[in-house]
């Protein structure tokens, strides 16, 4: 008997819009309290939406404001600054 193959999670990036490995992507999150957050784990609660590991798709994705549809909130353009930075910090990884 053949053994069934285990499934690949994948998520819709909101830049470039390419389905890619959930663990090869970051996932932005807004939390219960409304904050929008870097959740590098990928296990936090609230809703999220997945990106690309680039500054690119970032940028695209602030671009077409897929952020805020993904997140169903408008986002306000302090917290694209610091998501920014902490894209930044974690490509330097």
């Amino acid at each position: 008997m053949a053994v069934p193959a285990k499934k690949i999670p994948l998520r819709k990036c909101t830049g470039c819009q390419e389905m890619k490995q959930k663990k090869d992507m970051m996932r932005v999150l807004k939390t219960a309290e409304g904050q929008i957050v870097l959740d590098t784990t990928g296990r936090k609660n609230g809703r999220g939406a997945y990106l690309c590991r680039s500054m690119s798709c970032f940028e695209q994705a602030v671009k077409n404001k897929g952020l805020e549809r993904s997140l169903k909130v408008k986002v306000p353009e302090e917290t694209y600054e610091s998501l920014k930075k902490e894209i930044e910090a974690f490509e330097k990884r």
